[in-house]
């Protein structure tokens, strides 16, 4: 039960990540390329002061750095400069649909295959997030944002099959965070342009970096080596679904029977593949 609660709870920061970004750029309030250099920055700040208040150091040699670090970036920066040219709904599909591939061909090549049942709850769960998100009317794919999404997907999927091994799930997040921030800020701004943002946009960016993301990163870690690989891929599946359930709660957005339909099949899926049917 405490793992289903500690999972439960970081699904839903990431979820929070997602409505901070949204209330950010979708008023104004901030351009993409600032909201992930001001996230970035304010999850290092928050984390290194809470590694240094328990009398720690951050591990910044470590080898460890060069997949945690290089995939943190990697995502940041993929996913950031996506959404430039991408619809969000598809966005999202094709982060969390390479996020899958990914986490489930690494596992099944180094010798921990996904059984049939989670595959199907994977398949069942991702077909019930795609008639969530779909865009409405004709789609119209950009190659660009197509690939440096699906470059965002390799970069989450190795960032949480990475986390799995890393000793301290505060000092690696943290360590993380202030080794990928130079990398993700010289490549946003250059990819950026002009920087935008006023009061309210680096506040959403600061509780989003120093919050949802740096402490949910580190809670992250926290709970992968205590599930496998496979479940930690589909139980992501949930996040999407979180984040506008929230966007309803928080924002005012309507809940048509699509998502009503869908989120239940998302659920369904994910029940599937991380349940075990009982023995007789």
């Amino acid at each position: 039960m405490r793992l289903f609660l500690l999972t439960t709870l970081t699904m839903c920061a990431f979820a929070a990540n997602s409505i901070l970004n949204r209330l950010a750029i979708d008023s104004g309030a901030s351009d993409p390329a600032g909201f992930a250099v001001v996230r970035v920055f304010a999850g290092a700040l928050v984390l290194t002061a809470l590694v240094y208040l328990r009398g720690c150091r951050l591990p910044l040699r470590s080898r460890r750095r060069i997949l945690g670090a290089g995939s943190l970036s990697l995502y940041m920066i993929g996913f950031s400069v996506a959404y430039l040219t991408l619809d969000a709904g598809l966005g999202a599909l094709i982060l969390f649909g390479v996020v899958q591939i990914t986490m489930f061909a690494v596992t099944a090549l180094t010798g921990s295959a996904p059984t049939g049942r989670q595959l199907a709850g994977a398949g069942v769960a991702l077909g019930g997030l795609a008639y969530v998100l779909w865009p409405s009317g004709a789609v119209q794919v950009d190659m660009v944002g197509t690939v440096l999404m699906a470059a965002a997907g390799i970069g989450w999927a190795t960032y949480s099959l990475t986390g799995r091994s890393e000793p301290d799930a505060l000092q690696g997040t943290a360590a993380n965070f202030v080794v990928a921030l130079p990398v993700t800020a010289l490549a946003l701004l250059a990819f950026g342009g002009a920087w935008h943002m006023d009061g309210i946009g680096y506040l959403l960016a600061a509780v989003s970096g120093g919050v949802t993301s740096g402490l949910g990163y580190a809670l992250w870690y926290r709970v992968l080596p205590q599930l496998t690989p496979s479940t930690a891929a589909v139980v992501q599946l949930s996040v999407p679904v979180i984040a506008i359930v929230g966007g309803i709660v928080l924002l005012g957005e309507v809940a048509g029977t699509r998502l009503i339909i869908g989120a239940a099949v998302v659920l369904v899926g994910i029940a599937l593949a991380v349940l075990r049917p009982k023995r007789g």
